[in-house]
């Protein structure tokens, strides 16, 4: 692997738990639901930090936190615990071992990840309004407060099984242009240049979708 640094790695995993934390107080993921991944890119490597498998997001710490390649594949941790700085051989202590089990979702992340070289970071939630919509047959309406209007709606894909092959590709294809898309049955995934933008985004599309619901039954009444 290129060389990397040991505050870079260190930085990337940090933004990962403050976002995980951050969703979870949100209410925007329960119990063991949800995943999240940021991304660095080394030259023509990708280092990917991703949320473990089957643990709570509010829960995690810093060597829960799994690194990755670009498919997906744990990276030897040996790659940081020598980290090469003005010629010169360092030992990294924090980065004590990734044998840990990425998320169901891993190939979901990486696919999204080699097909949209702009974006660094990807939150994927269950949140209970949003969700509740793609589980309807209404549509969710883009609103004003994050980004230019470009499509009404927010686009959806049909069901695939989570953790699944097809899911991955499904949705790294439908995302290629969107800064969010909808599973339906299933979620919302959220997408932008850093981890914390796209935790935004995800908060946001939950806000949209509680207005939505209260002017949908209010114009019911």
């Amino acid at each position: 692997m290129d060389i990397v640094t040991e505050k870079s790695i260190e930085k990337l995993i940090n933004s990962v738990l403050d976002v995980s934390k951050y969703v979870f107080e949100r209410k925007l993921v329960s119990g063991k639901a949800g995943n999240i991944s940021g991304r660095i890119k080394v030259d023509n490597n990708n280092v990917i930090a991703i949320t473990p498998t089957l643990m709570s997001l509010n829960r995690l710490s810093f060597n829960d936190i799994v690194l990755v390649d670009i498919n997906g594949n744990n990276i030897d941790i040996d790659s940081f615990n020598n980290i090469k700085k003005d010629n010169k051989i360092i030992k990294n202590n924090n980065i004590k071992n990734n044998n840990g089990k990425p998320s169901s979702e891993v190939l979901m992340h990486t696919y999204i990840y080699k097909n949209r070289k702009d974006i660094n970071g990807i939150v994927h939630t269950h949140s209970p309004y949003a969700t509740g919509f793609s589980f309807s047959n209404k549509k969710l309406k883009r609103m004003e407060g994050f980004g230019k209007i470009e499509r009404e709606f927010l686009k959806e894909i049909p069901y695939k099984k989570p953790g699944t092959i097809e899911l991955a590709k499904h949705s790294s294809i439908a995302i290629s242009d969107e800064d969010v898309l909808i599973l339906k049955e299933h979620g919302v995934i959220s997408v932008g240049k850093t981890i914390e933008e796209a935790g935004d985004l995800a908060e946001f599309v939950e806000e949209t979708a509680k207005i939505q619901f209260v002017y949908n039954t209010l114009n019911n009444i």
